[in-house]
């Protein structure tokens, strides 16, 4: 029996694979590396604590790891975040949700101030019962630490819940901590990859799930 659901944010709810990616790539060039965007992408759904070591050594992750990520978090507030825009039907998936009985959670490497954005921008702020952002968590995925956070909030037992992601990395991160995955391939990685990374079920987006709620494991348990 399926009592809840936990929604990642980037790539999954609101369309902001490719500016992350821009914003990683033009952070690395600044300080001095060529990470080539598409080098970038396939590492996004990590928090910078999961990605900074797969391009940096451990000295330049301690020397200036922590001023690259600030820059790109500035260069993504300022130039990229305004053109974020959300994928369709997510409203109308989530009241489904709700509609079913169940409880709803988000569960992202954002920071929490950027989460209350994009929560906006999709039009879902009031639509979730409890949110579990990068300040929750240790680790990002796909270490199990944010959903694990939003289980906590939630009250519930793993093996309930049902996790959406658009990265094979939630897929890891969800298993980790107990849970099944859905994916969904608006972010941009492949079925197979999502299979991969252990997700039973591949929509093409939050409308196709909406439209085939019935028959997924939201519904079915």
């Amino acid at each position: 029996m399926t009592t809840s659901a936990i929604f990642d944010v980037d790539g999954t709810l609101v369309d902001s694979v490719d500016l992350h990616a821009l914003a990683w790539h033009e952070a690395f060039a600044q300080f001095g590396h060529a990470v080539t965007f598409e080098q970038a992408r396939s590492q996004i759904g990590k928090g910078g604590d999961q990605l900074l070591p797969v391009f940096l050594s451990s000295a330049q992750q301690q020397d200036y790891g922590e001023a690259l990520e600030t820059w790109r978090s500035k260069r993504f507030r300022s130039t990229y975040l305004p053109m974020l825009r959300p994928f369709s039907a997510v409203p109308e998936l989530f009241r489904r949700v709700r509609d079913a009985g169940l409880k709803i959670a988000v569960a992202s490497s954002a920071k929490q101030e950027e989460l209350e954005i994009y929560l906006e921008l999709a039009g879902i702020a009031k639509l979730i019962d409890v949110s579990a952002s990068s300040e929750d968590a240790e680790q990002s995925k796909p270490a199990p630490d944010i959903f694990q956070a939003a289980l906590k909030k939630l009250d519930m037992p793993a093996a309930q819940a049902v996790a959406i992601g658009d990265t094979p990395y939630d897929a890891q991160a969800a298993k980790k901590a107990g849970m099944r995955t859905i994916g969904v391939l608006c972010g941009g990685f492949t079925e197979a990859s999502l299979r991969e990374g252990g997700c039973i079920e591949v929509y093409p987006g939050p409308g196709a799930l909406y439209s085939c709620f019935g028959a997924s494991a939201l519904a079915t348990g």
